[in-house]
């Protein structure tokens, strides 16, 4: 039998990629993951992108090359279970990969110019589009964007692609005006008893201020990241003025809370 010691002389993604064939071994590999799935994996590897994302917002780079390694396991385990049903293995995807990156930078590979990052960017969306359409002549604009995404990063996209076919407000003060029609409507709605117009409102609010960053310049997803981090570290911080006077937040009151908060707001800034 061998053991992953004994591929210490293979490279290191050989070594790795054999060691997830011994445990997706039917006789005398790991019996949880030789019960996988893609659907049952598909939610680590999410959750694993996430972990490299908090990684590099943490800017700790010994967790992010941790990270990395799990979500590269990811990869490895999905090509396994591709290869055991003789669809492909993780040569292809990594072939594959190669092929569309050269293909995807004709001015590193080719003869192509480019004059800077910004028309790189466009250049590399129109790629895409021309890829979607060359595999589905029927394709619309929408096309292709994953109902997984979280929500904030599925509607900027959806934002972006209409863009490109000048669907758009054009700039983020437009964008703006509308956020505030919006938050009528919302308000209009909060006086009811009608959740589903509630939330059908609120949801197009949301949707609105995506616009409002994404043309400002701003990513939605990392924006609400960073406010969730920040209201977690100041909330953090009005129970350790709380604890400091023998109270939790539970024996204490908003107003009491809210000038605590306003407390670790101006040190913040100071």
């Amino acid at each position: 039998m061998t053991t992953a010691a004994d591929d210490t002389a293979k490279s290191p993604i050989d070594r790795l990629i054999n060691v997830m064939a011994r445990l997706r071994d039917r006789n005398g590999g790991c019996p949880w993951d030789v019960e996988q799935t893609f659907a049952t994996i598909a939610p680590y590897t999410v959750e694993e992108a996430y972990e490299v994302a908090d990684a590099i917002e943490r800017n700790d780079l010994a967790a992010l090359r941790e990270e990395l390694g799990d979500l590269l396991f990811q990869v490895v385990f999905h090509a396994r279970m591709a290869q055991e049903i003789g669809e492909f293995d993780f040569n292809t995807v990594a072939t594959e990969l190669a092929e569309k990156m050269i293909r995807r930078h004709p001015h590193v590979f080719g003869e192509r110019q480019i004059r800077d990052a910004s028309a790189q960017t466009e250049a590399w969306e129109a790629q895409k589009a021309h890829e979607r359409r060359s595999k589905d002549a029927a394709a619309g604009t929408l096309d292709g964007i994953p109902v997984a995404f979280p929500a904030l990063m599925r509607a900027q996209k959806l934002q972006k692609r209409a863009s490109r076919v000048g669907f758009d407000w054009g700039e983020a003060k437009l964008a703006l005006e509308k956020v505030a029609e919006e938050v009528e409507e919302l308000g209009a709605e909060l006086g009811s008893a009608n959740s589903a117009a509630i939330e059908e409102e609120l949801g197009d609010l949301l949707f609105a201020v995506v616009n409002v960053g994404r043309l400002a310049g701003a990513d939605a997803e990392t924006a609400l990241r960073r406010a969730n981090a920040k209201f977690e570290r100041r909330f953090a911080a009005v129970e350790r003025l709380l604890a400091e006077r023998g109270r939790t937040p539970a024996q204490s009151n908003l107003a009491e809370m809210d000038a605590l908060w306003q407390r670790v707001k101006e040190a913040e800034r100071a």
